[in-house]
């Protein structure tokens, strides 16, 4: 069987671009958050988090999209392109079920245990 080859140039630096999707993440994600939160449509917290999650997973999507590309230029990477784009998708929704978690259990604390915390009980 041929292999179909896309020309997708030198392979690229996963790091280097998992660096840059986190930081073009953190931009749009922050300024988006940032709006929100002068409108009030928004807790500073809220923002925090979803900011954070957000440059999280532009990393990974953008890691992933390096990697992916990087094997498909590659003689019989295709499985491999495949299997980088599942991670990456994996790590995302991960990330997703860790946030929906976080707010269950966030959700759940009463308000007699959040007063007991912060006054140190």
């Amino acid at each position: 069987m041929n292999d179909v080859l896309i020309n997708t140039g030198e392979p690229r630096n996963i790091l280097g671009h998992i660096v840059s999707g986190a930081v073009a993440s953190a931009i749009i994600s922050g300024t988006i958050n940032y709006k929100k939160l002068k409108d009030e449509k928004i807790s500073s917290n809220d923002a925090i988090k979803d900011t954070v999650k957000r440059t999280s997973q532009g990393a990974i999507a953008t890691g992933a999209a390096i990697a992916t590309a990087n094997y498909i230029g590659q003689k019989g990477g295709f499985f491999k392109a495949l299997s980088t784009a599942s991670i990456g998708m994996a790590g995302i929704y991960a990330l997703e079920v860790i946030d929906e978690k976080l707010e269950e259990n966030y959700k759940s604390i009463s308000c007699d245990e959040i007063d007991s915390i912060s006054e140190g009980e």
